[in-house]
């Protein structure tokens, strides 16, 4: 299935004045693959010193395949500079609140009672948060950029480099969900590399396959997938979603009346034919949906800014002794040698 997309995807992107299809820009949600890689590597996998480099060495060995599946010549990884934006917390006061660290004397509390500081702080692994910092220092020595945006979330970061990319075709890799709503067909081709079940199992997402798989209108199927979301909610983030109205009856309600304005509409219209019971859920949820649509939607104006002049993929590390020295100081030297090769055999 990710050949055959793939192979739609140059076609699509592909320039008259070259003469081969534009190789993708690869999009990375960092957090999201070193979470997924702390928690499905063994922690056995430890330093000389005996420090956790599980995430580390995950986090490398999927970055290595992605290179050498998709084969890149840009690639950013994109950060959370703020997991849980006070924006959003106002909209919806429960978003993302189950994952406050709740030992904290300031955690969890609304921004307005303790100035402009961000209290809130995510609950994460002890020994994940370490490895973060040992990925940062990889990514730097090898060249590869990364880029975040003050009072965003990295799917903010994710929609907005997508949003405004002009040349090349974008892959977005994330095992979140959320994100298939910036899938487009123009001006760039945009995917989403959704690795939900693991590399083995991710599936290359594009308009076609989003409509396909959650029953969404086609031509605005990344927009109709966050519509979808909203109406539904989403649990792990803390958004309830119009309660009795679930992912099946959302879509359905979006193949009707085309978009969440017109399922509004529709509401409001005793003779548009929604079913009454339907029309009632949807009328006393109509504060909810409005503070929401914001909340759900994935900024493509955050002011994100790139760590490096340049998010062109180098074919070889930019500082080799830094990489070497990190490589035997975490004890992940095959890990680099991994990664290397996956660069070596990028086109030149």
């Amino acid at each position: 299935m990710v050949q055959a997309i793939w192979h739609r995807l140059s076609a699509v992107s592909e320039d008259p004045a070259r003469t081969v299809p534009a190789r993708p820009v690869l999009l990375l949600d960092g957090a999201s693959l070193w979470f997924r890689s702390y928690f499905g590597v063994p922690d056995s996998i430890t330093s000389p010193d005996g420090r956790p480099v599980n995430a580390v060495r995950g986090f490398l060995d999927t970055v290595s395949q992605l290179i050498t599946l998709h084969q890149p010549h840009r690639l950013v990884v994109c950060l959370d500079l703020d997991w849980r934006p006070a924006w959003r917390v106002a909209a919806i006061p429960s978003y993302k609140a189950h994952r406050v660290v709740t030992d904290d004397p300031l955690a969890g509390r609304p921004s307005d009672t303790v100035g402009p500081q961000t209290v809130d702080i995510e609950e994460v692994p002890d020994e994940l948060t370490p490895q973060v910092d040992m990925i940062a220092d990889m990514l730097d020595a090898f060249g590869i950029a990364s880029a975040g945006a003050a009072g965003f979330e990295a799917d903010d970061v994710l929609g907005t480099l997508a949003a405004n990319e002009r040349r090349d075709p974008v892959i977005v890799v994330s095992g979140d969900r959320d994100l298939l709503q910036v899938v487009a067909d123009v001006p760039v081709p945009v995917r989403v590399f959704y690795m939900g079940r693991g590399f083995a199992k991710a599936t290359l997402f594009g308009p076609t396959e989003v409509a396909e798989q959650y029953g969404v209108p086609l031509e605005r199927a990344g927009a109709a997938y966050a519509e979808l979301a909203l109406l539904r909610g989403d649990p792990s983030d803390g958004l309830p979603g119009v309660p009795g109205v679930g992912e099946k009856t959302a879509a359905k309600l979006l193949a009707e009346f085309g978009s969440l304005d017109g399922i509004l509409t529709a509401a409001d219209d005793p003779k548009s034919g929604l079913a009454k019971a339907v029309r009632a859920k949807l009328q006393a949820a109509t504060v909810y949906m409005a503070a929401a649509e914001p909340v759900v939607r994935v900024a493509v104006d955050a002011p994100v800014v790139v760590d490096r002049d340049s998010d062109a993929l180098p074919l070889t590390a930019r500082d080799p002794r830094r990489v070497a020295e990190l490589g035997a100081e975490l004890g992940i030297g095959s890990a680099v040698t991994r990664l290397q090769k996956a660069l070596d055999g990028l086109p030149r």
